[in-house]
Order: structure tokens, then C-alpha cells, then sequence
């Protein structure tokens, strides 16, 4: 057992298989800009390109947090299938502590379909029926990062607020997923009453807080997420930058102009450079250049985990940034 861990990663994986067609048509509505991939159907459709790649939340923070210099270990409930030991072998080769990851005899993983089309993703998602076992014992750690898990996630989610409530030293970065997100408010509360730092998009946050549309807003959005509970509400809102609040003061934080190839991922990839540099002791303006710099990496690659930079790139990165101009401004 390492004893000298940093960080645990907790939530799932997946794989994910991408594939780019080479026929295909969109139709947009110019009112709305809705935009929809359009096959014909009962045909079959040449694909240019196929690439698979590691995914889901825990498993991208995971890779991309230990590659930036952290010992990371995941908490992880696998199927004891062919995907599930793909997964496996895919994160032995980051050295990824595996201790606490449990496949689980007779059942199957979680896989994706990426469909990758002008620099978007529509994404194919099987979740696995799973029942997610918690660890006979975790270690005492100074970081947590807690992230989605599928449908059956309650019961795991009332042994780690136990576990919370034993190592109040510990602490929480919380990225919810979509099931965390649409519970009942008494399941998910006693998480974001626990939380240091909580990671979401504009929409997750306006869900979090109830607070509706926050356009122009972003203020009053991140105090009425802080009022949930968290420490510092990190919010993510695509080209567009991300917005962070520490209980005194605002922060806004632009991105790098790179085109993006494949977007998958870039979520994650800011969680994990932001939490990295938290990690080594930097200050919050450090840490969101820090996720910039990582999702702005991910995006010139397929799948989340290619693009994620490492320890010895970081320094390039960071110049790059400030050569593009990227700044975090107090607002």
C-alpha cells in the first residue's frame, strides 16, 4: 500500500472507441443554430478514422493529475470483461496506484461511441449496471476528488460521506456527473456541505444553485454556488474562459486560441491541471492558467487522456500562455 499518496481519484472509467465518418450531412436550423448528424439510415457508413481511448472522469483526473507530478491512486469499480482489462492495462502504463480498483466477476464496463465531426463529439454512452463497492479501507490522504458515477451511486456516496466525517482533515474536489446532478437534493447536499473545491460548467452550476439563466451574472452565480457549501466554486463556460471565486474575490481566467481537434476530455483536463497546481502550493490565479493550458492541450488530440501534459511540458505551456496572452483578472 503506498502510504505517501496525494491524491485519491474516485468515480469511474470507460472506453472509448472514436470514429469520424467520412459520409455525412448536417442539417442546421438557422433560428435556433441546432445543429444534427444526419445518416442514412440502413446504409452502411465508410469511417476515415478510428482511435480508442481511456475515459470517464476519475480515470482522465487520475492519468492527468499523476502526469503532472502527483501520486495519484483511483477508487474504481470495473467488470471483469475484455474492456475492463483493457482499462487496467491502459492505466498500468501511466503507474497509476491500481490498489483500490475492484472488477467485479460476471459483469461488464462501461464503453462509448465518440462520433467525432467538425471538431465536435456526439457521444454513444452504456453504462454498465453496477453496483460500486467500497474499499475495505482507504488511506489517509490530503486530497479526494469525487466525480460521476453511474445510476446506483447513493450507496457508495453514504460510505465516503462516512469515511468525510472520520478524516476531516481531507480534502474534497467535487465534479458531480449527470446522475449526481439530478438526485434528490438530501443525497448530493451533505457532498457539497464537505467540499473545498467544487468544479462544474455554467449549466451545472445553475442547476447546483438553482440560480437560472447567469448570463452577464457570473458573480452572483458563483456566490450562490458558494452558498451551497464549497470553498472555492471553479466554473468552466467553454470559449467563452472560466470564472473561479475564493469567499473575497472574483476570478476570470481567458483561454489559449487553439483550434480544437476533438473536444472530449477538455473538461477533465482543466479539473486536472487546476488541482495539480493546488496540490504543489499554487495560488488559485496560477491554478485556472494551469487548466487552461492542460485543456487547451487535450483539445489538439483524440480522446481525454492523449493531450494531457506532463510534468516536464508544464514550463513550455505556461509560456505559451503568456505569449497568447491567456491572463486571470480579478472581475
Amino acid at each position: 500500500m503506498n502510504t505517501n499518496l496525494e491524491l485519491l481519484s474516485i468515480g469511474d472509467a470507460t472506453l472509448d472507441v472514436f470514429i469520424t465518418p467520412s459520409e455525412s450531412e448536417t442539417m442546421c436550423s438557422i433560428d435556433t443554430k441546432e445543429c444534427v448528424i444526419c445518416f442514412s439510415y440502413g446504409d452502411k457508413i465508410p469511417v476515415k478514422g478510428i482511435d480508442y481511448s481511456i475515459g470517464g472522469n476519475a480515470a482522465n483526473n487520475v492519468v492527468g493529475t499523476k502526469r503532472l507530478g502527483i501520486n495519484s491512486a483511483l477508487v474504481l469499480t470495473l467488470g471483469d470483461d475484455l474492456v475492463g482489462n483493457q482499462i487496467v492495462e491502459k492505466l498500468k502504463e501511466e503507474n497509476v496506484d491500481l490498489t483500490y480498483v475492484i472488477q467485479q466477476p460476471s459483469t461488464t464496463s462501461n464503453y462509448s461511441v465518440v462520433v467525432s465531426y467538425g471538431g465536435e463529439r456526439t457521444i454513444f454512452v452504456y453504462h454498465a449496471p453496477r453496483s460500486y463497492e467500497f474499499p475495505v479501507s482507504l488511506p489517509k490522504v490530503p486530497w479526494v476528488y469525487l466525480t460521476s458515477m453511474g445510476e446506483s451511486f447513493q450507496p457508495f456516496y453514504n460510505h465516503i460521506l462516512e469515511w468525510f466525517a472520520k478524516n476531516p482533515e481531507t480534502k474534497v474536489a467535487f465534479n458531480p456527473g449527470s446522475y449526481q446532478l439530478r438526485a434528490k437534493k438530501e443525497i448530493v447536499e451533505p457532498v457539497l456541505r464537505r467540499t473545498y473545491l467544487l468544479y462544474v460548467n455554467r449549466e451545472e452550476a445553475e442547476k447546483i444553485s438553482g440560480f437560472g439563466d447567469s448570463n452577464g451574472r457570473e458573480k452572483d452565480l458563483l456566490k450562490a454556488v458558494a452558498s451551497k457549501g464549497p470553498k472555492i466554486p471553479v466554473i468552466t463556460d467553454g470559449e467563452r474562459g472560466s470564472y473561479a471565486y475564493d469567499g473575497e474575490h472574483f476570478y476570470k481566467a481567458n483561454t489559449m486560441p487553439v483550434d480544437a481537434y476533438e473536444r472530449t476530455g477538455a473538461g477533465d483536463a482543466y479539473g486536472s491541471g487546476f488541482l495539480s497546481a493546488l496540490i504543489k502550493g499554487k495560488d488559485l490565479k496560477e491554478a485556472m492558467v494551469w487548466g487552461t493550458v492542460n485543456s487547451a492541450s487535450v483539445i489538439g488530440y483524440v480522446g481525454g487522456q492523449k493531450g494531457l501534459l506532463r510534468e516536464d511540458q508544464i514550463g513550455d505551456w505556461l509560456s505559451m500562455a503568456v505569449s497568447s496572452r491567456v491572463k486571470v483578472e480579478e472581475f
